[in-house]
């Protein structure tokens, strides 16, 4: 165990409105429900673990926030893994993109009384730097800002990039993240800042 505070149906529920909202294929929804059974479904050194991540956007522009990750070779969202004791996956998203963005007026999209879990996916993770393969059952969110120009990498590798939202589905490469990116243009469309 890794001292973290148990899920109880927090993640549950948080993932069972998900799938009764989005409908998402079956074998992906089996998937997401896997990471529910595990003793701790944040726990870093299982072979399927949760993390939380968010797309940030300027929804005045219609752009979203990428970010280089070394570990993937690839632009990608922000995100990663809770901290000890941190069993919400929207907070975990919310330090994440602060701590990678350095943006500091990040709130939910389209509204702050009630995260939307906009994406879950379960990705896989390749063996590198000691670490072996793995999988993230990956919660992902919508965050705005007001601020963009005030976005800065946490390091220097860590290279971040605004783009519109058709070209950063066009940059990604993962199909997940294009889908992801896709629901971020609808929720876009759908509300004028």
């Amino acid at each position: 165990m890794s001292g973290r505070v148990p899920v109880g149906g927090e993640l549950a529920a948080v993932l069972r409105a998900y799938l009764e909202r989005t409908g998402d294929d079956p074998p992906q929804a089996a998937r997401l429900r896997e990471a529910l059974e595990l003793d701790d479904p944040w726990d870093r050194s299982t072979p399927l673990h949760v993390t939380g991540s968010a797309v940030v956007a300027h929804p005045e522009t219609r752009r979203v926030l990428l970010r280089w990750h070394d570990l993937m070779r690839a632009w990608l969202h922000v995100g990663g893994h809770g901290s000890p004791g941190e069993t919400d996956p929207f907070e975990v998203a919310l330090r994440e993109a602060r701590e990678e963005t350095g943006l500091p007026d990040l709130e939910p999209w389209p509204g702050p009384s009630a995260p939307l879990l906009v994406h879950a996916v379960v990705v896989p993770v390749p063996q590198t730097r000691g670490m072996p393969a793995h999988e993230h059952c990956d919660l992902r969110y919508l965050l705005s800002t007001r601020q963009p120009e005030a976005a800065s990498p946490e390091r220097p590798s860590a290279r971040l990039r605004w783009l519109g939202v058709d070209e950063a589905i066009a940059e990604v490469g993962e199909d997940n993240l294009q889908i992801t990116l896709a629901r971020v243009a609808a929720l876009l469309s759908q509300r004028v800042p």
